[in-house]
């Protein structure tokens, strides 16, 4: 393992001097390509250093406890187990960095959120997920458009669909997708009593044309009228898109634009994502039939996070997180939900890469 961190970082080094080579600087694609490739290896030298300094300060310790001076040996015998975890710490650290990179993590992603059970009230928590969701993308500073969304009679929504846009965006959000569950009295419940709905969130990678090649011939594209609110143009003019992929039988929509093809691009960069996702899916049964944990799975039949209202109280049930203060969660305050969910899949995987070998 070291023999390996010590080439990547010669290969980090080899990098940070070719942004400093006037050949690579005049090329715009290269100097690019060598900035992200340098910025995706730099958490995994940093930290591979850092244990470098750590195993040093272990190797100190460990070689006083065979000083001539007392005191020494007794403050080595003190310090020791502290370094010690330190440095085991940083360890399984770097050895998560160097598990095999999800190549869709960089990728942006299409955030898509539907009312469950629940009627109405499922409605609305289903709007408070989506903007839960919007608000945390604009703590990150991620860009965000909504691509189609329907409202129900009491202000919540149907389902909705959006784009979120930035670097990495699919490594923290990938996690998310599932039933979430929310537990509260709704505002029409009038005899106070705590009723159950649910939200469906599912997280996609966004595809690319050269990813997934769809035969015009497939496409069945129908144009009507925009609905709710918008611009003087909704209800006007045909400018609504919807496509439907014959072959598999999905069907997107979109009608945020006032122009026809404008609708029409969005459409097809959800069709293209939702192709992607289902050969992705086919492909991950294929290698693992059996294989029950989420880590790219997305499995979205399991209840993975539930939102008590009355007990303040959020939990993810995959990883047995407990966090209160939902007014912050619901205004986008999820950093360390996140952070826990992707920390605890990736010792996951570790731990069955382990297991395999």
């Amino acid at each position: 393992m070291d023999d390996k961190l010590q080439e990547i970082e010669q290969r980090f080094e080899r990098l940070t001097a070719d942004l400093g080579n006037p050949e690579v600087i005049s090329d715009r694609a290269r100097f690019s390509q060598v900035a992200k490739e340098r910025s995706q290896l730099e958490p995994l030298v940093e930290t591979f250093r850092e244990s470098r300094k750590l195993r040093r300060e272990v190797d100190e310790y460990k070689a006083l406890l065979e000083d001539n001076d007392a005191e020494m040996r007794a403050l080595a015998k003190d310090e020791l187990p502290a370094a010690q975890q330190r440095f085991d710490a940083i360890y399984e650290r770097l050895k998560i960095l160097l598990l095999p990179r999800d190549p869709n993590d960089e990728r942006s992603v299409i955030l898509e959120v539907r009312a469950g059970a629940g009627g109405d009230e499922a409605g609305l928590f289903a709007q408070e997920i989506l903007r839960m969701y919007l608000r945390y993308a604009e703590r990150k500073g991620w860009k965000y458009s909504l691509m189609d969304s329907s409202d129900n009679a009491a202000g919540g929504i149907k389902d909705a669909s959006v784009t979120i846009e930035g670097e990495g965006v699919f490594s923290f959000l990938k996690y998310e997708s599932g039933v979430h569950r929310v537990q509260r009295v709704p505002a029409t419940e009038t005899q106070g009593r705590v009723h159950t709905s649910t939200a469906t969130v599912s997280v996609m990678p966004e595809a690319e044309e050269v990813d997934i090649q769809i035969n015009p011939a497939d496409i069945q594209m129908d144009v009507m009228r925009s609905t709710g609110a918008g611009g003087q143009s909704v209800n006007t003019t045909d400018s609504a898109v919807r496509l439907t992929h014959k072959p598999s039988g999905i069907v997107v929509k979109c009608q945020q634009e006032k122009s026809q093809l404008k609708n029409r691009a969005m459409a097809m960069k959800m069709l293209r994502t939702r192709l992607y996702e289902m050969e992705l899916e086919k492909q991950q049964s294929a290698r693992d039939a059996t294989r029950k944990s989420q880590v790219g799975t997305g499995d979205r039949s399991e209840k993975i996070r539930t939102y008590n209202f009355p007990q303040d109280r959020l939990t993810d049930h995959r990883i047995g997180l407990t966090r209160h203060n939902l007014p912050a969660v619901m205004a986008g305050d999820i950093d360390d939900v996140i952070m826990a969910c992707r920390t605890y899949f990736q010792a996951e995987a570790l731990r069955q890469q382990q297991g395999q070998a």
